[in-house]
């Protein structure tokens, strides 16, 4: 199963403290799912804040059809702001 992480913010607020999750998924957009199935708001933050998404620590801007594999590291990151 691909390892998820989260920032302490987003793990703070959904599941309880959990950085690291394990989820079965082989595309971003089924992640995403299948956290919003299990933490429900979470998913639903995931796609509204517009966040990053590194896998294997390629970072995806636009990563919700991007191929997840069982040992896939996806980490989720809020958008980084520029001036």
């Amino acid at each position: 199963m691909a390892q998820v992480v989260l920032t302490t913010e987003l793990s703070r607020q959904f599941t309880g403290g959990q950085t690291r999750l394990e989820v079965e998924a082989g595309t971003i957009r089924q992640v995403v799912r299948r956290l919003e199935a299990r933490y429900p708001g979470l998913g639903s933050m995931i796609e509204q804040a517009g966040m990053m998404v590194a896998i294997d620590g390629a970072i995806y801007h636009d990563p919700f059809l991007e191929q997840v594999k069982e040992d896939s590291e996806v980490c989720f990151m809020p958008p980084i702001g520029g001036g």
